[in-house]
C-alpha cells in the first residue's frame, strides 16, 4: 500500500501546492511529522476494521532513488521533456494513452503555451518538479534534472513496480482516480517496461455518498471512525455498512442508515450466539457463498447467504461454515463471552444474583455500571444476553 507523504499536489493537473508542505506550513510542524501524525491514526483505524495489513507499507519519501531511476529510463527511451518547472511526460507519445478512462483526446484542447513552463499538451503530466528557491521546501532532493520532488504519478508506478514486478495482477484505488492518476501510471509504466498491460485487473471502489454528493468536510456526512465510536457505532459496525453495496456502487451514508445496520447485525450476533457446534462444514452454503465472492466480489449476496444459512433451520454445521464465511467478512461473528474482562463477567453474575432475589434497585445499578463500561444487557427468557455498546 502507497503512502503519499510528498508530490502530491492540491490539483492532480500538477497545479497548486503539495498537500504535505501545504499542512506542515498550516500546522507549524515537519511534513515528515505530519506524514507520520496521519498515518499512525490510519494503521489504527485498519486494525479496527479488522483489515488485513499489506505486507509493506511504501512510503514515497522511502523510494526516491527508484522514482528518479524510472524517470531516467522514460528520458532515455524518449518520452520526456523539460520546461521551467519540472520534467514532463509527453502523452502523445504513447498511441492508446486514456484507454483505462475510454479519454476522447480529440476533444482536449491542447495547453496554450503563454509561458515557458507551459505543457505541450493539456494531458501532459509532471514527473519531477523544480524547487521554486532553495531550501523553501522541506522535502526536496538533488537529482540529474535539478534540485526537485517527485510527481504523485511516478511514485505509484515505482513503488508498486518494485514490490510487485513490472507486470502484476490487481491494482485498487478510488474510481476518481480513472481519468488522471491511474491513466498516468499506465502510461509511464507501459512505456518504461515495455509491458501491456502494465497491470491486468483493475478494480475501483465508488464514492461513499451523502445526499447524493460524495462524502467530504465542505458537503457533509463526514465521520472519523473515532467520531462514529463516540455516537455509539461500533468500527465493524461500519465494516457491516460498508458490504452491504458492492465496491463499484455508491454507497449513501447516513446515521440513519448505520443505525439500520446496527440492528441488523446485532440480530445476526444474537442469532448466532444460540447456535451449537456441530462440527460439520455445510457445504452447500459454503460453496454459494464462494460463489458470490467469485463474482466480482459480491459481498452483499455474500451477506444474504450468511443470513439464508442463519435462518435454515434444518441446516447443519453453521458454526463451522459461519467461521470460514467470517474470515473474508471479518465481523467477528463469533466472538463470545470469553472476551469480556473477569470483572465484567462477575458484574453479570452479580447482577443476577440480585435478579433472582427482586432486588430490582442493586440489578439497575450494575445494569447501568456495566453501560459505562460498554455492555449493554438484555434480558430473555433464555436468560440474559450481552453486547458491546455500538452493536
Amino acid at each position: 500500500m502507497n503512502v503519499t507523504d510528498v508530490g502530491h499536489l492540491t490539483s492532480d493537473a500538477d497545479e497548486g501546492e503539495d498537500k504535505m508542505e501545504k499542512a506542515a506550513r498550516k500546522e507549524g510542524k515537519k511534513a515528515k511529522d505530519i506524514a507520520n501524525f496521519y498515518l499512525k491514526i490510519f494503521k489504527e483505524d485498519f486494525k479496527k476494521l479488522n483489515i488485513t495489513e499489506p505486507d509493506v507499507w511504501c512510503k514515497a519519501t522511502d523510494y526516491i532513488k527508484e522514482q528518479i531511476s524510472m524517470i531516467k529510463l522514460l528520458e532515455k527511451k524518449g518520452f520526456t521533456y523539460v520546461t521551467d518547472d519540472g520534467v514532463y511526460f509527453d502523452s502523445t507519445k504513447i498511441k492508446d494513452y486514456g484507454k483505462l478512462a475510454l479519454l476522447k483526446l480529440e476533444g482536449l484542447q491542447e495547453g496554450k503555451r503563454t509561458e515557458v513552463r507551459e505543457k505541450k499538451n493539456k494531458t501532459d503530466f509532471a514527473l519531477w518538479k523544480f524547487s521554486e528557491e532553495k531550501g523553501k521546501r522541506q522535502q526536496e532532493w538533488e537529482s540529474k534534472f535539478g534540485l526537485g520532488f517527485p510527481g504523485w504519478h511516478i511514485e505509484c508506478s515505482a513503488m508498486s513496480s518494485k514490490h510487485l514486478g513490472k507486470q502484476f495482477d490487481i491494482h485498487t484505488g478510488g474510481e476518481d482516480h480513472i481519468p488522471v492518476h491511474h491513466t498516468n501510471e499506465i502510461a509511464q509504466s507501459e512505456a518504461a517496461f515495455d509491458k501491456k498491460p502494465w497491470v491486468n485487473y483493475w478494480l475501483h471502489g465508488s464514492f461513499l455518498v451523502f445526499k447524493g454528493k460524495k462524502v467530504s468536510k465542505s458537503k457533509g456526512g463526514l465521520y472519523t471512525i473515532d467520531e462514529l465510536e463516540k455516537q455509539g457505532y461500533n468500527s465493524l459496525v461500519y465494516r457491516y455498512f460498508v458490504l452491504g453495496a458492492h465496491y463499484r456502487t455508491q454507497l449513501e451514508f447516513s446515521l440513519d442508515n448505520l443505525e439500520g445496520s446496527k440492528n441488523s447485525l446485532n440480530r445476526l450476533r444474537n442469532l448466532i450466539m444460540d447456535l451449537k457446534d456441530d462440527k460439520e462444514i455445510n457445504k452447500k452454503y459454503l460453496g454459494k457463498f464462494e460463489k458470490m465472492i467469485n463474482d466480482d466480489l459480491n459481498m452483499p449476496k455474500a451477506i444474504a447467504v450468511l443470513w439464508e444459512l442463519v435462518r435454515d433451520e434444518k441446516a447443519k454445521g453453521k458454526l463451522r461454515t459461519i467461521k470460514e464465511m467470517d474470515k473474508v467478512f471479518g465481523l467477528d461473528l463469533l466472538k463470545k463471552e470469553e472476551d469480556i474482562s473477569k470483572e465484567i463477567k462477575e458484574l453479570i453474575d452479580k447482577r443476577e444474583k440480585f435478579r433472582e432475589e427482586k432486588n430490582w434497585e442493586k440489578s439497575d445499578e450494575i445494569r447501568d455500571k456495566l453501560n459505562e463500561k460498554g455492555i449493554i444487557l438484555e434480558d430473555s427468557e433464555k436468560g440474559v444476553k450481552w453486547r458491546r455498546k455500538g452493536f
